[in-house]
């Protein structure tokens, strides 16, 4: 694997952690691009995602050094927008667990996940239009949905930063932690995910991600097929068990 990322595969989880802290974790083609193998590796086996930094910082923005120099076709590629949509996408679950600074391209890798905790330290949000660009891999759809729309705007119009206990009343983080209790709560997450079933937590991550206007029919089509599965069967057999003794 790549020196921007730290990788730790197990059973059920993956842990990355982005590990530039010379430069705060500034997002780089490299790290980009080891975010991709990452993604593929998740894709043909699932497994519970975790995104952390190093040094105290989730990932300050991206690299600003390779920024300036792209381009109108660079602009066009997606390059940040396109491995965040591949993460958001995974099977199974993300969790990005934010210490310090989740700025710019930063903040759009955490809004990506799917649940988001954080330390006190945490300085989250988007002042890309100071430096003459927009937040274009991916706040401007997601930060709507997470914090509503009008919030939304707020920070993506005047490039406010949240500090954490903002970021909790408005909805971007779910839950604070010391720094040293901050990766044993991720963890204590993906506990609970993988005490479930993998294929309901799956089915449940594609429903909460489907357009308004497939409701409630493919929550129907996916609950016929767990209605079906041998792990249904089994669990609920299970509880009425427990429930009997």
């Amino acid at each position: 694997m790549r020196e921007s990322l730290r990788v730790d595969s197990g059973d059920d989880r993956v842990v990355v952690t982005l590990a530039r802290p010379e430069v705060r974790n500034a997002i780089d083609q490299d790290m980009i691009d080891g975010l991709h193998e990452v993604c593929a590796e998740l894709e043909e086996r699932p497994r519970t995602l975790i995104l952390t930094g190093s040094g105290g910082v989730f990932a300050s923005g991206a690299d600003i050094a390779q920024l300036r120099e792209r381009r109108a076709p660079d602009a066009r590629r997606g390059i940040n927008s396109a491995a965040f949509q591949r993460i958001h996408a995974l099977p199974m679950p993300v969790i990005a667990a934010i210490d310090g600074y989740a700025l710019g391209g930063g903040a759009e890798l955490a809004y990506a996940a799917d649940l988001r905790i954080g330390t006190p330290r945490v300085k989250i949000g988007n002042p890309e239009t100071g430096l003459g660009i927009i937040a274009a891999a991916g706040a401007t759809w997601r930060l709507p949905e997470i914090a509503g729309h009008a919030r939304a705007a707020e920070l993506l119009l005047t490039g406010r930063i949240l500090d954490a206990a903002e970021a909790v009343a408005w909805g971007v983080l779910s839950s604070l932690h010391d720094p040293e209790d901050l990766l044993p709560a991720a963890h204590a997450l993906a506990d609970r995910i993988a005490a479930n079933d993998p294929l309901a937590t799956r089915h449940t991550k594609t429903a909460l991600a489907a357009p308004a206007d497939a409701h409630p029919a493919i929550e129907l089509e996916l609950q016929a097929e767990l209605f079906e599965s041998p792990e249904k069967e089994r669990r609920m057999t299970a509880f009425l068990e427990r429930r009997a003794r």
